[in-house]
């Protein structure tokens, strides 16, 4: 387990508004799990790469849909 100064499950709940539950359920840990190493700082290696895999989903999703409204606008432009 590496020690995260910036506490990655506390800032990244932070930032989505989510509690540790709703985190804990879209990446596969428990609550308790999230709650145990946002409170010891201590984020397993597996939970990090979990949080940094999920940030890139939204990411990639808010991407996705930038494109297809860009397709949109294209397609009706293009008439």
């Amino acid at each position: 387990m590496a020690k995260n100064d910036d506490n990655l499950i506390k800032k990244t709940c932070k930032e989505l508004g989510l509690t540790y539950r709703e985190l804990g359920e879209r990446i596969g840990y428990s609550e308790a799990t999230l709650n145990k190493n946002a409170s010891t700082g201590e984020i397993s290696k597996s939970i990090e790469v979990a949080i940094n895999l999920y940030l890139e989903t939204i990411q990639l999703k808010k991407q996705l849909k930038q494109f297809q409204l860009l397709k949109e606008i294209i397609r009706d432009i293009s008439k």
